[in-house]
């Protein structure tokens, strides 16, 4: 529909409290391969279970050699116009927060505070040890395994893990939790670009919904969960979301 982004800039200015929860689709438009798409790395690859890694010395070689071999995408990857538009709107005090089911951190990059940004399945630009937590930044990470091709412990005896939830994995607590209160809070939930199949997080437009907020689906194949949304855009996210946020006052 033509109209569309009209229509939800209208929607956005009504708003007191817009959630926006976003999955791969936005990321794709930064170049970031949608991991479940046709030659998607899961495509290519088995999935790494989460017991594996604990239990395999050869699943962390080999989690980390998929880590850095996705290094050029990943790492080279920048926040596109979407993301930027939504940042925009996080400045205006429009969005309360963003949830998002993506890894890839484009949307601190494009400007939204790290206490804005909800992080449903982790965060691929860094690592974290599995037992005591310290954070360990990936070059340093990769200069040693480059070194020796060993899967890096951490001085604690811990295993070393990009800080993603890996399948198997539990889901963040306090992360899902703060989702939960912003979903209830919200008067207007914006999924974008996720085909809303991955549960639990697919469930929160449903929760937003039942609490009385607006529903806005921007994604460019069918979900789910179209029928019961006040508003359904099947377009290009980066072009919808800029042509959205332009002219609001």
């Amino acid at each position: 529909m033509t109209d569309g982004p009209d229509k939800l800039r209208s929607y956005l200015l009504e708003a007191r409290a817009a959630v926006v929860f976003t999955g791969a689709g936005i990321s794709t438009e930064s170049g970031i391969p949608d991991f479940r798409s046709p030659g998607g790395i899961w495509a290519k690859y088995r999935p790494i279970e989460f017991d594996d890694f604990m239990r395999s010395v050869e699943a962390r070689r080999e989690s980390w050699r998929r880590r850095f071999g996705a290094a050029e995408v990943l790492d080279s990857a920048r926040p596109n116009r979407a993301h930027l538009a939504i940042a925009a709107l996080v400045k205006r005090n429009v969005v309360s927060a963003v949830i998002t089911q993506n890894i890839d951190g484009l949307h601190q990059a494009s400007g939204v505070p790290d206490d804005r940004v909800i992080e449903l399945h982790g965060n691929t630009t860094y690592a974290a040890c599995l037992s005591c937590e310290k954070r360990y930044e990936l070059a340093d990470i990769r200069a040693r395994f480059e070194q020796n091709g060993e899967a890096p412990d951490c001085a604690c005896g811990g295993y070393i893990k990009t800080a993603t939830v890996s399948f198997g994995q539990a889901m963040p607590a306090l992360a899902m939790k703060r989702a939960e209160a912003a979903t209830r809070a919200c008067d207007l939930f914006v999924a974008v670009g996720s085909s809303l199949v991955v549960y639990p997080a697919a469930g929160f437009p449903t929760l937003a919904k039942r609490g009385g907020a607006r529903l806005v689906i921007v994604n460019r194949e069918p979900t789910d969960q179209d029928g019961m949304a006040d508003l359904v855009l099947r377009s290009e996210i980066g072009p919808t979301f800029e042509q959205a946020v332009n002219g609001l006052s």
